[in-house]
């Protein structure tokens, strides 16, 4: 079943060609130059570049997976969560072709993609399985019962992972995407020296990354006021510990509580360095099975996007011409 598959939830514009779990092409428009002038995605300008772009980048992937919009069996497309202007250029474009071309549409749910971003290349991962989705927006813990059917554990309160290290990384004078450069400079963390805190949820499994993100960007502050200098890389090193200690901390809490032995990592801060050899490290001494995307496939891209669709095509998941683009919906709606 070959589908085509489109996504426009942020900053990225991309479009894929898929046969059930095999990607036969993926192609990504990146606006990140472009918003980097602003320190952070600016949605209204992330809109018209989605505009501008998603035509070509379907046509790109059409041609690099040899094929013409004829061969098409369906369209897939990523119509939440997301930036709401975004998400319905996707949705729109989708609802389109999808009626020129009188095949199915497929809605999908951005981070249920994120997860399957793992089937792509992990062809013995099947559910049941942990999952633990760091993203710029989201954070979460979710068991994944089956490949349509998934149970959140845990939930960030308040700020998302990727969203703490985007700010923090910000104000001790990173580009944008601040986490992935906050990542590339990190050195050796010293808590001595930078002491950060571990935030309390009431749900054991839940995170709140909210009160150390004030608590690292006061420190900067008060360090410039008083002039003192900070040391970027080991701030960069202390703060990505501190992040990643609470992940792996309440990831394993539940895999232990709940008996799994499979754990699968996903989102766009899957690709930090420090969380994927930590949790390959600890899952090894655990003896669980540790499952994680290429980092081309961890940030936003549609090949994630067909892969997902594929499953939820095959549990009867197909929207008409109604389908809206919806800015939060949690990942086991029904």
């Amino acid at each position: 079943m070959l589908i085509l598959a489109i996504e426009s939830s942020c900053d990225e514009t991309a479009a894929a060609v898929c046969n059930g779990r095999m990607v036969l092409s993926n192609i990504i428009a990146t606006q990140i130059e472009e918003h980097k002038i602003y320190g952070g995605v600016v949605p209204e300008v992330a809109s018209r570049r989605h505009t501008e772009a998603i035509s070509g980048v379907c046509e790109s992937a059409l041609k690099t997976a040899g094929i013409t919009y004829k061969d098409i069996d369906a369209i897939a497309v990523t119509f939440a969560p997301g930036l709401i202007g975004a998400l319905l250029v996707g949705v729109n474009f989708a609802k389109g072709l999808a009626m020129k071309l009188g095949v199915p549409l497929i809605p999908v749910h951005h981070l249920r993609s994120h997860i399957a971003a793992n089937y792509i290349e992990n062809e013995t991962l099947e559910p049941p399985f942990l999952c633990l989705t760091v993203s710029g927006g989201n954070t979460i813990l979710c068991e994944v019962k089956d490949y349509n059917t998934f149970n959140r554990i845990g939930n960030t309160c308040d700020d998302a992972a990727g969203e703490c290290f985007d700010k923090v990384a910000r104000t001790i004078g990173l580009d944008y995407p601040g986490g992935v450069n906050l990542d590339k400079i990190a050195t050796v963390p010293d808590s001595k020296r930078y002491p950060l805190p571990t935030p309390k949820t009431d749900n054991e499994y839940d995170f709140s990354f909210s009160g150390l993100k004030t608590a690292a960007i006061n420190l900067i502050h008060n360090a410039n006021q008083k002039g003192e200098e900070i040391d970027v890389p080991v701030f960069a090193a202390t703060i990505r510990q501190k992040v990643c200690d609470i992940l792996l901390s309440k990831t394993f809490s539940a895999a232990e509580n709940l008996g799994y032995k499979k754990i699968a990592l996903a989102g766009g801060v899957s690709a930090n360095s420090e969380l994927r050899a930590i949790l390959k490290e600890e899952c090894k001494k655990r003896n669980i099975e540790f499952f994680y995307p290429s980092l081309k496939y961890c940030g936003d891209n549609a090949a994630m996007v067909g892969v997902q669709a594929f499953y939820e095509y095959q549990s009867g998941n197909t929207a008409g011409v109604n389908l809206n683009a919806v800015a939060t919906l949690p990942i086991d709606y029904r």
